[in-house]
């Protein structure tokens, strides 16, 4: 069909080129057709789709009169186009013809402005996926009510949109508004009631870090690692730029984090985020911006690319968000955790250890080991294990014991053998350079190295300096094995405490036989060292180690009433370890270390009120350990002593041996939050003070000095006091000044 032909056709048929929608005909006026207002999807199609115009030469628009002409052939090439004459513009048309071409003007920035929104509001749609919203500076993540529940923003880049794109439930970027990178959000639906989003910024140039900052003002947090002042939920003050996330001994420095560790946090907004294991990853926070800072990073880091590899960073990370704070838990753990493969001795968990570390501290001999025994037995005290701490050989890094302070070892273990005790060994990772081993240790490459690999690397520890040796290694995990092995057949050892393990003690740099690019993964090397002996086996760093399936002891604490690594931060240390997959827990020793200067009282032992209070929470825990013995104070102590062992072995043992059975399929803790069974109640997130063994014990003790009352929070539900009292009750509860005299320790049991 040519030109002449389509426009000699009927005035009122209607001219549709492809893909373009004119608007719907209204009326006519002078027999030319006239609509009422034009379609902006019309224009915008011109516009962004760059449609042919060809097929329109032949229109014009006068005003809003569409008026038809014919063309038709003209001759040597040409064409001659009858048209009206061209009249001239008087001067009174003038100012009209002005005002037609701004109106023109106005109309084309008009239409290019829709066209614009047109456009944002479709890359707006575009970079939505399922509830998260994405924008250059970060994202946003909504639950099924339509609530703000998380929100990440960028710190290392601002997203190019236009390098955006979506393919099913894959929303991927390949640009900043300066460089490349590989950058995605997958949404995935494992299960109805849950709703995961996989995230990943890789950057392609190398020591360029990538950093998301995480704002916590949403909801209370919880997990991550133990710290020295502990609280539950996490309270963050001051700025922290990003540091590694590494295990660390925060007796030492209080502002490591600590020897339990896992890059896992969980809200009280049923929210969950999961950092990938191979993350070199660094943890900073800001109270004033109210943000946590995720940052991966290997310039100035510990953390290591893989051999042969640039160092380009690379943080990804899951979020997933739950109907309720327990229910996302249950999923995470499940999902991302190890779990214990089987459940310590029973007598672990039903008769107390007794450690002479407190009590001696390195000041231990045989004639005090065999004295301690013999009171445990005098005051009619049960006893899984005795425990011989530090330091009963002549330097450290050797197996043997010292002849001075010993001087007959295998006559003690006999006897204390046929009085019923079993015996453990404090040990650790370090040989020190006096040591008989060292040179040996040295001459067979045993220690961890530094960065070259041709030197062994001195490190100091609490104890000296020496070498640390290399659990990466197959020969030193052979030589350190054979050293516990002959312990155990010379003398009938029954287990070992297995102390430090945290990354702190390694050289900042340093290289082992397998290259590791996370320094926690050494920790995780030293406690597979305690499998063996898991039955008894006590280890207090951790990561990524829950399968060990031995008990976990959080760090030394100070006899002193407060959250620093006092009485207050025991629950908040067991909750928080309880959250990070760690089940099987011993609260370290009743009434704390008694260490000089860290000692609330005015003499060597702990204050009396405090080691009561102590002891009636321990009874409490899924394991108790003394050291400071109750007959050092008086005949009521001991009475009491003998009260809460009792009651521990009765009330408390058999209810936690039953959860650590669910624990092995589960996961679940043993030790609970109130939120556990009270999972929309505000006030339950932050309690601190109390707690639940599995679903139906709930404990609240007095933790403050002078105090034969406390303040407790009984969830709704039907409950039975210790004393006998009944409350059925439909709403939570709050029992004000509720009598609690210093023998006791208030619980109340599910009806």
């Amino acid at each position: 069909m040519n030109n002449a032909t389509f426009y000699n056709r009927k005035r009122t048929s209607r001219f549709r080129p492809s893909g373009l929608h004119l608007p719907p005909r209204k009326g006519r006026v002078g027999g030319g057709l006239v609509s009422t207002r034009m379609s902006w999807v019309f224009f915008c199609e011109l516009w962004q789709n760059k449609l042919s115009l060809e097929p329109l030469k032949g229109l014009q628009l006068i005003g809003r009169v569409q008026v038809m002409y014919q063309v038709v052939p003209g001759g040597a090439g040409g064409t001659i186009t009858d048209v009206i004459p061209k009249q001239k513009h008087s001067k009174d048309t003038r100012p009209l013809v002005w005002a037609g071409v701004i109106g023109l003007v106005l109309l084309i920035a008009a239409v290019t402005a829709w066209c614009y929104y047109i456009a944002s509001l479709r890359k707006a749609e575009l970079l939505k996926t399922q509830l998260l919203d994405l924008n250059k500076d970060g994202y946003i993540i909504r639950n099924q009510g339509g609530s703000i529940v998380f929100r990440m923003d960028f710190r290392s880049g601002t997203l190019d949109l236009d390098s955006c794109s979506k393919e099913g439930e894959l929303l991927s970027c390949g640009r900043t508004t300066d460089r490349n990178l590989n950058f995605f959000i997958e949404t995935v639906r494992p299960k109805d009631t849950v709703q995961c989003y996989r995230v990943r910024w890789e950057e392609l140039v190398p020591d360029i870090p990538v950093e998301h900052a995480m704002t916590y003002t949403f909801a209370h947090w919880y997990g991550g690692a133990v710290s020295a002042i502990q609280h539950w939920p996490i309270s963050i003050s001051g700025q922290q730029p990003p540091k590694p996330f590494v295990t660390g001994d925060i007796y030492s420095n209080r502002n490591e984090f600590g020897g339990i560790l896992e890059s896992y946090w969980l809200s009280s907004n049923a929210t969950a985020i999961k950092i990938n294991n191979s993350v070199p990853f660094h943890l900073g926070w800001n109270d004033t911006e109210k943000t946590m800072s995720f940052q991966a990073r290997y310039n100035d880091s510990p953390f290591k690319s893989n051999p042969g590899e640039a160092p380009c960073a690379e943080l990804s990370y899951r979020v997933c968000v739950g109907l309720d704070v327990t229910s996302i838990h249950k999923y995470m753990v499940r999902r991302y955790f190890n779990k214990p493969n089987k459940v310590p001795a029973k007598v672990m968990f039903r008769h107390p250890i007794w450690s002479t570390w407190a009590l001696h501290k390195t000041d231990i001999d045989q004639e005090k080991v065999l004295t301690y025994a013999a009171n445990i037995r005098k005051y009619k005290f049960n006893c899984s294990h005795l425990q011989l701490d530090d330091r009963y050989t002549s330097r450290y890094g050797e197996f043997e014991f010292d002849q001075t302070k010993f001087p007959n070892a295998s006559s003690m273990f006999q006897r204390l053998k046929s009085d019923g005790f079993l015996v453990s060994l404090w040990i650790h990772p370090f040989v020190n350079y006096d040591s008989e081993n060292f040179h040996s240790c040295v001459e067979r490459g045993l220690f961890v190295r530094e960065p070259t690999g041709r030197l062994p690397a001195l490190v100091r520890w609490w104890n000296g300096i020496g070498g640390i040796l290399d659990f990466t290694n197959p020969e030193a995990r052979d030589w350190f094995s054979s050293q516990l092995r002959s312990l155990r057949s010379r003398y009938g050892v029954s287990s070992f405490k297995f102390d430090a393990g945290e990354t702190n003690y390694l050289p900042w740099k340093f290289s082992t036989r397998t290259p590791i690019r996370d320094p926690s993964f050494f920790t995780r090397r030293y406690t597979e060292m305690a499998i063996p002996y898991n039955d008894r086996a006590e280890l207090r760093s951790g990561y990524q180690s829950q399968n060990i399936s031995c008990f976990f002891r959080p760090i030394d604490r100070d006899s002193v009433w407060g959250y620093e690594l006092g009485l207050k931060s025991l629950i908040p240390t067991v909750l928080t370890i309880s959250i990070l997959g760690y089940q099987f827990i011993l609260p370290d020793m009743i009434g704390g270390n008694a260490y000089l200067n860290r000692t609330d009282g005015n003499s060597v032992l702990p204050d009396r009120e405090l080691y009561i209070r102590w002891l009636e929470l321990s009874a409490f825990m899924p394991s108790m350990q003394f050291s400071i013995p109750p007959w050092a104070y008086d005949n009521e102590v001991v009475e009491i002593a003998r009260k809460y062992t009792a009651l521990h072995e009765s009330i408390v043992a058999p209810r936690v041996l039953e959860l650590a059975g669910e624990v092995l399929d589960t996961g679940d803790p043993i030790i609970r939050p109130l939120w556990w069974i009270a999972t929309g109640d505000e006030t339950a997130y932050k309690i601190d003070s109390q707690f639940l063994i599995g679903d139906d014990l709930m404990v609240a003790p007095v933790l403050e000095p002078g105090k034969q009352e406390r303040d407790i929070y009984l969830p709704a539900g039907h409950w039975r006091s210790y004393k006998g009292e009944r409350f059925d009750i439909k709403e939570p509860l709050h029992l004000t000044d509720y009598p609690v005299d210093l023998d006791e320790i208030a619980y109340f049991v599910w009806v």
